[in-house]
């Protein structure tokens, strides 16, 4: 199971979907020192959401395929390596509550082991449609695109919301969008409903990275399952301190000392209204998401993809 409830629904094909991960992650005998690092990608699998958005997308529109299992598991493998290269940027010690690679084998080890996955998703891009392989190339570049950006504006104290907004968009929301779409084009739906579905995909990714977001700040390691803190200690800018600036009569104090402020910044977020804020912000996203599903005739699947947008706003208390 992933642990999201309304993917009980797809619990079989998520099934498949790991087993050929799986598959991509086997080395001739000869290559066997690396066997521990592919075991690791193995053994640590996630919640599979982006999987699961590519097959309720496609469950919205009708059957599920052998392509969309296929589909999911590239994105997926596009997102593990995402992490891998991320824990390494962060200097992040824990992952999935297990400790990450760039800990136990080293920076180097990490990058590389998020380059085979990379390169394991493009071999099985190849085999794709031209134009279902152009919509993940494209999706791709546009993560990295958002990823560098939010490099680019780290210790940027004016850093506005909308430009947040865009950098989330970019780096995170945009795979939710492209793995929605790719469900419905999958299943051969119709252009306006497909767009529905990547536009769905946008907003509940926007949702989910605001969240995110807050988790590191508020959250309890034991519960996330990975190293805390780091958007703060890399100086990068999320929308409750983006409130939270704007709030005070002051913000250069807040400034000058955003990465020693430890559990004092909670409490100041708290008391100023930014957490409440940018809850508030997710929420209004998850909305939008919900609202562009409209159009899409009622099924289990359509209420699945509602139930899993509010599950993604919905892991702040």
């Amino acid at each position: 199971m992933s642990g999201i409830p309304a993917f009980g629904l797809i619990d079989c094909q998520l099934g498949r979907v790991r087993e050929l991960i799986d598959k991509q992650l086997t080395v001739p005998t000869k290559a066997g020192d690396i066997k521990p690092l592919l075991e690791y990608v193995s053994t640590r699998s996630g919640k599979m959401l982006r999987p699961g958005l590519v097959l309720l997308a496609g469950g919205c529109c009708g059957k599920i395929t052998d392509e969309h299992i296929r589909v999911a598991a590239i994105v997926e493998m596009i997102h593990n390596a995402t992490l891998l290269h991320d824990d390494v940027i962060d200097e992040g010690q824990k992952r999935r509550g297990l400790p990450t690679a760039n800990s136990l084998w080293g920076n180097e080890s990490a990058v590389l082991l998020g380059d085979f996955l990379l390169s394991r998703a493009f071999k099985m891009c190849a085999e794709l449609e031209p134009q279902v392989a152009r919509v993940i190339a494209a999706t791709a570049i546009r993560v990295c695109e958002g990823e560098l950006r939010q490099v680019s504006q780290r210790r940027n104290w004016q850093l506005s919301e909308s430009e947040y907004i865009d950098i989330i968009t970019e780096k995170s929301a945009a795979l939710f969008s492209g793995c929605c779409y790719l469900g419905g084009l999958l299943a051969r739906e119709s252009k306006a409903q497909v767009q529905s579905l990547a536009v769905f995909g946008l907003n509940a990714g926007i949702a989910f990275q605001i969240t995110d977001d807050l988790l590191d700040i508020i959250g309890d390691e034991n519960k996330t399952g990975k190293t805390l803190g780091s958007d703060v200690s890399k100086r990068k800018l999320t929308l409750a301190v983006i409130h939270l600036l704007g709030a005070v009569d002051d913000p250069a104090p807040i400034r000058q000392s955003l990465s020693s402020i430890g559990a004092g910044l909670a409490e100041m977020l708290s008391r100023y209204g930014s957490l409440e804020y940018a809850r508030g912000r997710a929420q209004e996203f998850v909305d939008r998401a919900v609202g562009a599903l409209a159009g899409l005739k009622e099924s289990d699947a359509k209420g699945a993809l509602i139930e899993t947008a509010k599950f993604m706003a919905g892991r702040v208390v």
